[in-house]
């Protein structure tokens, strides 16, 4: 039976947890031909391989297809190779689906996107993390406006004040931003939406950060019981796999932690002398961390999910069982793990760059 095709353009439209994830892409929002995977996802399971997701289903759970079964999943020829064939195994290398890591990835891949706004977090996630873009809004509107600034709490409040029915008051504001900025009072728009969503971008891996790292913790602790295990002790290559996880899961939190925090320390140095190149310099410093951070964060988002499933509370498993899955799933994936850390470039250069 010939592979179900189509060049119609995908009308399902990605929900709003596949958009704010970490570690799931919807395909509706990729050019595939085939049908069948209009509906689903490329996910990474817990060992950290990217399969095709057909179905998930509360009783009887996902359904998963390897990358390289797919030809015979669909029913494609062995030759030519399927243009859909070639475009997941090119998704399939990417460390990381979140909005921010895609935007870089599809580029560098040559991939477009069906649908606008593919690549933008969810208006419920935008929301959820206002509380942590005042810390960005604040300080451009305090810079250039004083006292007026005290009421924002949202970037929607920021754009308001142009929208001033005071036709003047709102012009004087616009006015007053370009000469602070050294830009064309016409750019404004582009450079408001630019600032937001870089600071956006931050908010985001900050939060999915603040998340992950208590479950880091406890799992790390768990790591610490199994070594202690009388029964545990003399197996040898579980004590090494432990120990290699325990130093690559720390890694992970000091190396993205680290980068935040250089962040947040460069935007405070950008008050100084603040314009619009200043904020560029800042952008491309941070955009090219997208692809690192997402990486980092969704190998452990992936891993510590999995192992929070399987073992939601400290009485849940015993020794035994804890030890076989992370000989099973836990280890698998740390070479990769260990692979996006070191393809960052060094913040010397990129700041050196800017």
């Amino acid at each position: 039976m010939p592979s179900d095709t189509s060049s119609t353009p995908a009308i399902i439209a990605p929900a709003n947890a596949d958009r704010d994830s970490l570690h799931t892409l919807p395909l509706c929002i990729i050019p595939v031909q085939t049908l069948g995977l209009k509906s689903a996802r490329m996910i990474k399971n817990a060992q950290l391989n990217s399969v095709v997701e057909v179905y998930r289903d509360r009783e009887i759970g996902s359904g998963q297809v390897e990358i390289e079964k797919l030809p015979q999943k669909f029913n494609w020829p062995a030759s030519p190779t399927h243009p859909d064939f070639t475009l997941l195994r090119k998704l399939a290398v990417m460390p990381s689906y979140d909005v921010y890591s895609l935007r870089v990835q599809l580029r560098d891949h040559g991939i477009e996107v069906n649908q606008s706004d593919a690549l933008r977090l969810s208006p419920d996630k935008t929301k959820e993390l206002s509380g942590l873009m005042r810390n960005f809004t604040r300080p451009l509107l305090s810079q250039i406006y004083g006292d007026v600034a005290g009421g924002i709490e949202t970037f929607e409040d920021v754009l308001r004040l142009f929208r001033d029915p005071d036709i003047e008051k709102a012009r004087q504001r616009l006015m007053t931003m370009a000469e602070t900025l050294g830009i064309d009072i016409f750019t404004i728009p582009k450079f408001l939406e630019d600032y937001a969503d870089i600071f956006l971008s931050l908010s985001y891996y900050r939060q999915c950060l603040d998340r992950i790292t208590p479950t880091v913790y406890e799992f790390i602790d768990g790591l610490k019981d199994i070594k202690k295990n009388y029964q545990m002790r003399s197996n040898m290559s579980l004590m090494s796999t432990c120990e290699e996880m325990r130093s690559t899961f720390t890694d992970l939190l000091v190396s993205v932690t680290g980068r935040l925090e250089s962040f947040e320390r460069a935007t405070k140095d950008m008050w100084t002398g603040l314009s619009a190149e200043r904020f560029r310099q800042l952008e491309r410093f941070i955009k090219a961390y997208h692809t690192t951070m997402g990486g980092i964060l969704c190998a452990l988002t992936v891993k510590m999910d999995a192992w929070a499933e399987a073992f939601p509370r400290a009485n849940v498993g015993g020794p035994v069982r804890r030890a076989d899955f992370i000989m099973t799933d836990m280890r698998h994936g740390l070479s990769l793990i260990r692979k996006i850390t070191k393809s960052a470039p060094s913040l010397s250069d990129i700041a050196n760059a800017a």
